[in-house]
C-alpha cells in the first residue's frame, strides 16, 4: 500500500483482493482507498454516506437540440428481426 497524490492510500488490484476485509475496515473507519491496476488508478473506494435516497439532479447545461447526433446507420437486415432470431434460439 502506498500513499497517493490526494493524500488517501491506494493498493494494487491483487493485494486489494487479497486483503479486502482489511481495506473495507479502513474505509468503514472514514478513510478513502485508490484502486491501482499496476500504476494507473481504476477505482476509488470512499465511505458510505447516507442520504434521503433522492436522485441528484442537475439543471441542463444546454438544450437537446443543441446535441448534433450521427445519422442514422444504413443496414441491409432489419435489426429487430435479428432480434427475435437471436432470442427464438434461446427460448
Amino acid at each position: 500500500m502506498t500513499m497517493n497524490h490526494s493524500g488517501g492510500d491506494s493498493v494494487r488490484i491483487a493485494e486489494f483482493k487479497a486483503r479486502l476485509s482489511h481495506y473495507i475496515k479502513g474505509v468503514r473507519n472514514g478513510g478513502t482507498l485508490t484502486i491501482m491496476d499496476r500504476d494507473h488508478p481504476v477505482a476509488r473506494l470512499v465511505p458510505y454516506e447516507k442520504g434521503d435516497g433522492r436522485l441528484v439532479t442537475r439543471k441542463a447545461t444546454r438544450k437537446l437540440s443543441d446535441i448534433k447526433f450521427p445519422p442514422p446507420l444504413k443496414l441491409k437486415v432489419d435489426s429487430l428481426t435479428l432480434l427475435l432470431e437471436d432470442r427464438k434460439d434461446r427460448f
